[in-house]
């Protein structure tokens, strides 16, 4: 395993989990120094879980445009949901570039964000009477797979 600094370049996830498991072990009795170690150890392992969170943003993001553009007949603004969805994705792959082991982590990820993608997607298509109950319906049994969802696909154009 690499030390503490070059795991904290390299990963910073794996890192933040690393010192808060030390720190915990040195809070075990016996200890000299006066510190609040679970709390510290708490803070530095919520560093680590606000870049988890970060790319599950980003991850409810892409799959509530890819909803809309995948059910909305507009034809307005579905290159802004596009450019919404290339953006999301490289910010999603500069995060797990930056924090290799949340690489595991992304079908779960994606799995805890897709309720809520969803869900936004059906408040923006209903705010402009663009799906009824029955639509909202199958568009909450919607799945996308992780492939689609980090990959470059797009659902097709409307009506074709």
């Amino acid at each position: 395993m690499p030390d503490g600094k070059t795991l904290y370049d390299e990963d910073f996830v794996a890192w933040s989990r690393q010192q808060a498991k030390a720190l915990r072990e040195a809070a075990r009795p016996g200890s000299n120094q006066n510190l609040d170690w679970e709390n510290l150890a708490e803070e530095i392992e919520g560093l680590g879980i606000s870049q988890r969170s970060a790319v599950g943003s980003h991850i409810m993001r892409i799959i509530q445009h890819l909803a809309k553009l995948d059910h909305s007949p507009a034809a307005e603004p579905r290159n802004g949901w596009r450019r919404s969805v290339r953006l999301a994705r490289i910010k999603v792959e500069q995060r797990l570039d930056e924090n290799p082991s949340l690489r595991s982590e992304v079908s779960q990820i994606i799995q805890d964000e897709m309720r809520r993608g969803l869900e936004y997607a059906i408040a923006d298509l209903e705010e402009h009477g663009e799906i009824d109950e029955v639509d909202a319906n199958a568009l909450r049994r919607t799945r996308y797979t992780p492939e689609q969802i980090l990959g470059d696909w797009f659902p097709p154009e409307p009506g074709r």
